[in-house]
C-alpha cells in the first residue's frame, strides 16, 4: 500500500534540516518497505518569489490530499509583506487543513542532561506531552488590528476566542493520550482571571466526568505551571492547553531537552470515516535565519517529526521506535551540533554530519 507524503522544506533552515529528514524516510522506504511516495512543494519566501504569495492554492490541495505532511519552518524575512504572511501563510496552511491538536512531545536525554539549563537531579527522566489547542484562540480571535484613536495615539486589539466544541475535542486528545502513557492529564488555563480559562476549566471538568474517569485530572493556573516545569517536570504527564499558552509554554519546556533543535511535533486534524487524520509533522523551531545556509541546524527535531509521522499517520510504532532509538544511541555516542553543549576540544558536527550519525545508528539497528 502507497502512503503519500508531502515535504514543504519553506524558509531559513527548514530546508537543511528536512533534507536529513527526507533521508531518513527514504531509508525506511528502503530497508522497511513502508512504502511511501514522496513529493515536494514551496512555501514561504521562494513561493513568494515565484508566485506573489508565500502559500499558494496549489500547494494548500496538495497538503489536504496527502496522507501526511512534513514541513520545514517559515518566517525570518520582512520581505514578504506582513498581512500576506500571515493570512497566507503557515496560520492558513494550518486552518485550511483543518489541524486543531499539536502534540510537542518533551523529553530529557540522559546524554544531553550537561546541555539542560536545569540541574541534572530535576531534568533526569522528564517524558513530557504538551497538548497545544492549535486552530482558534488569541491568534485567530475577530476583531483584531491597530486603530488610530482620536487623539492620535494607536490602539491594539486582539481577541481571545474559545467555544465548547473548541475545548472539548483537544481535551479529548489529551485523554486519550493519557491512557497509553502514565494516565494522568493536566489542563493548564489561566482560569482565575481570563473568561475564556474560565470556560475552559468547566468544559474540561465535564468531558473528564463523563468520559475518563480512569485519567487523574488535575487544574493548573498557567503561571504556575510555567514554575512547576522548571521546579518538577516529571510531576507531569499530559499537559493541554489553549494556543497562546501552548506556543509560550512548550518552548520553555524545550530547554529541558537541551535545545529547541530537539523538539518535533505532529499537529492533527479530526479523523475521516476511514479514519485518516490530516496530519502536519514539523520541528518546534523556527527558520533561524541568522544560521540558515551555514550547515549547522540541529536536524534531530525535524528526524524525531518523522518518527510522530509513523506512530500518528501510520501505526508504525516498532519504526518510530527504532528512529528513536537511533537518535538516542547517536547522542550517547557524542554526536552534537552546535546548539548542544560541546565538551571542550570536541568539533561539533554538521547538520549532515548528525544525519550521518543517526542513519549510522539506524543501519546497525536494523534498518
Amino acid at each position: 500500500m502507497t502512503h503519500s507524503v508531502l515535504f514543504i522544506p519553506g524558509d531559513g533552515i527548514g530546508p537543511e534540516v528536512m533534507a536529513q529528514a527526507r533521508r531518513v524516510v527514504e531509508r525506511i522506504n528502503e530497508t522497511r518497505g513502508a512504502g511511501f511516495a514522496l513529493t515536494e512543494a514551496q512555501m514561504g519566501l521562494d513561493a513568494w518569489k515565484a508566485t506573489g504569495l508565500p502559500l499558494s492554492d496549489e500547494t494548500i490541495v496538495a497538503a489536504k490530499a496527502a496522507d501526511a505532511v512534513l514541513f520545514g519552518a517559515v518566517g525570518g524575512d520582512e520581505e514578504i509583506p506582513r498581512k500576506l504572511r500571515r493570512e497566507r501563510g503557515l496560520l492558513r496552511l494550518r486552518r485550511e487543513m483543518g489541524l486543531y491538536a499539536n502534540l510537542r512531545p518533551v523529553k530529557a536525554h540522559d546524554a544531553l542532561l550537561d546541555s539542560t539549563s536545569l540541574k541534572e537531579r530535576v531534568a533526569r527522566g522528564v517524558d513530557l506531552m504538551i497538548v497545544r489547542e492549535l486552530s482558534s484562540g488569541v491568534y485567530f480571535g475577530e476583531p483584531r488590528g491597530i486603530e488610530t484613536l482620536p487623539n492620535g495615539k494607536r490602539r491594539a486589539v486582539d481577541t481571545q476566542l474559545y467555544t465548547e466544541e473548541e475545548i472539548e475535542r483537544v481535551a479529548r486528545d489529551a485523554f486519550h493520550l493519557a491512557r497509553t502513557r502514565r494516565g494522568m492529564v493536566a489542563s493548564v488555563a489561566k482560569s482565575n482571571v481570563m473568561e475564556t480559562g474560565r470556560l475552559w476549566r468547566d468544559v474540561v471538568t465535564a468531558l473528564h466526568a463523563a468520559e475518563f474517569p480512569d485519567v487523574a485530572l488535575r487544574h493548573v493556573l498557567s503561571d504556575n505551571f510555567a514554575m512547576q516545569i522548571i521546579r518538577d517536570p516529571r510531576q507531569f504527564d499530559v499537559a493541554v492547553m489553549d494556543n497562546l499558552f501552548g506556543d509560550l509554554l512548550s518552548d520553555a519546556s524545550a530547554m529541558i531537552s537541551g535545545s529547541l533543535g530537539m523538539l518535533p511535533s505532529a499537529s492533527l486534524g479530526t479523523a475521516d470515516s476511514n479514519g485518516r487524520r490530516p496530519a502536519l509533522y514539523e520541528p518546534v523551531h523556527g527558520s533561524a535565519p541568522d544560521i540558515a545556509g551555514k550547515g549547522i541546524a540541529n536536524p534531530i527535531a525535524a528526524i524525531l517529526s518523522v518518527a510522530m509521522m509513523l506512530r500518528h499517520s501510520f501505526a508504525m510504532e516498532a519504526d518510530a521506535a527504532l528512529i528513536e532509538k537511533a537518535v538516542a544511541e547517536a547522542l550517547e555516542g557524542g554526536a552534537r551540533t552546535a546548539d548542544l553543549y560541546v565538551q571542550g576540544g570536541v568539533q561539533p558536527l554538521t547538520t549532515a554530519g548528525m544525519g550521518d550519525a543517526i542513519l549510522a545508528r539506524m543501519e546497525a539497528l536494523g534498518a
